[in-house]
């Protein structure tokens, strides 16, 4: 490689440390002063808002849970390229990579103040950042730069001779006939002109220690605001309105087919929380304000003391593909929304329910869905445990019948009474529909697509949903016959989904499986499939397999 070469590959590579060492002392700032705060959580919020709904779409469909993991490390791989090319310019000229940076702490600060609820900190952890790589910037690049050529001096020859005549290039070429390693001495004096790589290396090292050392401690001092500790003290109350028993077939059973309960830990996660919300049950505050004739603001201990009322509700995110997994069915404890609602008198012509989470996420929810009698509550337990924090400790909404997006707003912090011709949710003005009730829908759950299983009798089996309305039937057919009726599992009530299995005799060879199902109104679900904006997919969901003798 030349002595040119080399030294854009090491300056790209003090690029990337310097960008560390940014990263690494905006997470102690932001420690210090707010978590999410973060410049890349920020941007990443920003890139999220700013975002198509279809390109969000294909990535949770591509992506499902891991979504913000892959997001987040394509804006630190961009970032990292971007500050190779950084120190690339800066060697060049250091004032280059000032303006890079410059650019860097417009980007940051913008987004940072973009956030529902920024306030004047938020930029600052951006600024920390900005100034020590700019101190990393100055402190590093030199090292990349080549070190002068090595001046040779060639000595005189004995009885002090005359210098030889010629051309420089001649004299410079002269080798004296005793010289005893002619060849090492130009490798040497070439090497001169080259890169101190030890220097580079030991810039590189520091620059990752401090990077590393920093961004441990932002993420230690962020730790300190964690409510686990906090979580694992709540006392949860008794139900005042228990929920029933569930019935002895209300899980089939089949290996492989989900548990009519879903486990906490095995919960669907879909939201815009880059960064979970610590939200400390001492400190949290619900506001129901807007066109209500009482305003009223509960702490969460009044919440507790509020008559609880316990229910099995299966919830269900739009963006959930035709035989997705976007769906889960847990029981809920907590204080019922309506009686809130009539203990604030809502006025006539109010019709949305405009609540807001503690990161300003926001979603509509109909007011009639949530007076007219089904189990909407503002729930403070999951299984049996107080809300895991990723799903909305201390406080969350659920209200069945109603994906996610228009229902279930986890760290719930303010509820608005409004009208939806006057306020939009977060998803509405980005093509979503204002109300959007569950479709009937049903899932193959085994075998899986593609499954290789042995001829014979085998267990066809999945769930069906129809959220506050229930599931009446499910049918299977095989290879476009006959459809056949599946038998269903018990169900303790008409707003969680419902398994059901079908015994196939197989034969070999590869055969297509398809399912559907019939909700308590007389609506089947239709074949044809569509995608989830605006308001949910539907269709058949259809498998293959292949039956080996």
């Amino acid at each position: 490689m030349s002595t040119r070469g080399s030294g854009r590959a090491w300056a790209a590579l003090l690029g990337v440390v310097t960008g560390a060492v940014a990263i690494g002392v905006a997470q102690l700032a932001a420690g210090l002063l707010e978590p999410r705060a973060f410049p890349v959580l920020a941007v990443g919020d920003a890139v999220v808002d700013a975002t198509p709904a279809p390109v969000k779409d294909w990535a949770i469909a591509t992506f499902g849970v891991y979504d913000k993991i892959v997001l987040i490390t394509g804006i630190l791989l961009i970032l990292a390229a971007i500050a190779a090319a950084l120190g690339v310019l800066a060697a060049r000229r250091l004032l280059y990579g000032y303006l890079g940076l410059a650019v860097f702490a417009v980007i940051g600060v913008v987004a940072a103040l973009s956030r529902p609820d920024a306030d004047p900190l938020y930029p600052f952890p951006t600024l920390a950042g900005i100034a020590a790589a700019a101190l990393a910037l100055r402190i590093l690049i030199p090292r990349a730069a080549p070190r002068p050529p090595a001046v040779r001096h060639e000595p005189r020859p004995a009885g002090g001779s005359p210098e030889p005549t010629g051309t420089r290039d001649e004299r410079h070429a002269h080798v004296a006939p005793d010289d005893p390693a002619p060849a090492v001495r130009h490798e040497r004096a070439a090497a001169g002109g080259g890169v101190n790589r030890r220097g580079v290396l030991v810039g590189a090292v520091a620059g990752l220690g401090v990077a590393g050392v920093s961004g441990a401690l932002g993420r230690a001092l962020a730790g300190r605001l964690e409510v686990g500790a906090a979580r694992s003290e709540v006392a949860l109350p008794r139900a005042a309105v228990p929920a029933k028993a569930l019935p002895a077939g209300a899980d089939l059973r089949v290996p492989g087919l989900s548990p009519f309960v879903t486990p906490n830990q095995s919960f669907y996660r879909i939201d815009t929380a880059l960064i979970v919300p610590q939200v400390a049950p001492g400190e949290w505050r619900l506001r129901v304000h807007g066109l209500v004739d009482r305003p009223l603001e509960l702490t969460y201990a009044d919440l507790l003391r509020r008559p609880m009322t316990e229910a099995d509700v299966t919830l269900a995110c739009v963006s959930n593909e035709v035989g997705g997994d976007l769906i889960g069915n847990a029981r809920w404890l907590g204080a019922p929304l309506a009686d809130l609602l009539r203990e604030a008198g809502v006025r006539p012509g109010a019709d949305m329910l405009l609540s807001t989470s503690a990161d300003g996420w926001t979603c509509g929810t109909p007011v009639e869905t949530v007076l007219d009698g089904r189990n909407a509550l503002l729930a403070v337990a999951m299984n049996g445990e107080a809300l895991p924090v990723r799903h909305g400790f201390p406080v969350r909404q659920v209200v069945p019948g109603l994906y996610g997006y228009v229902s279930a707003t986890k760290w719930v912090v303010d509820i608005k009474v409004t009208r939806f011709a006057e306020d939009q949710a977060y998803w509405t003005p980005r093509g979503w529909a204002e109300r959007a009730p569950i479709k009937t829908q049903s899932r193959i759950d085994v075998p899986r697509h593609d499954a290789k299983v042995k001829a014979g009798r085998v267990a066809v089996a999945g769930v069906a949903w129809a959220q506050h309305r229930g599931v009446d039937a499910v049918e299977v057919r095989i290879d476009g016959g006959e459809w056949r009726v599946a038998r269903l599992a018990e169900t303790p009530g008409p707003d969680t989904w419902r398994q059901w299995t079908l015994d196939w005799d197989a034969a070999p060879g590869r055969h297509r499986i398809e399912v559907r199902a019939t909700d308590v109104t007389g609506h089947t679900q239709p074949q044809r499939r569509t995608k989830p904006a605006p308001d949910g997919a539907e269709g058949w969901h259809t498998i293959t397999v292949d039956v080996t003798p």
